[in-house]
């Protein structure tokens, strides 16, 4: 007994895994120029009410701190760290799911292993 392909499947061969193939490589290019434009991006967040603003890159680098004055209090270094962290945390946030959506967005939402 011979299997049976569902209508619209088969009948193609190589020619239809040789469009496969394009078009996979299309997207892995797509990806590539929009990884690469990503990295030249900057993230800014702020927190303490706009006293400290960290910018990141889209390589998830440090670019700049900025913190007014007026924070830095010798007698409380510890929320000053907090501050810091609060606002490195969420340029990085920012920079992550700006990069997942426009990756989900060339993709179609096709979670391929090794694409990304």
């Amino acid at each position: 007994m011979k299997a049976r392909l569902p209508q619209g499947f088969g009948g193609g061969g190589a020619a239809n895994l040789q469009q496969l193939a394009r078009q996979a490589q299309k997207i892995q290019e797509e990806m590539d120029k929009t990884t690469a434009e990503l990295e030249e991006k900057e993230y800014a967040a702020t927190s303490g009410g706009d006293a400290v603003k960290a910018t990141v890159t889209g390589k998830m680098e440090v670019k700049s701190l900025e913190l007014k004055p007026e924070v830095v209090d010798p007698e409380d270094t510890e929320m000053l760290c907090d501050l810091v962290i609060a606002a490195v945390n969420e340029a990085l946030r920012s920079a992550a799911q700006d990069k997942e959506q426009r990756m989900e967005k060339i993709s179609g939402g096709l979670n391929v292993p090794g694409m990304f």
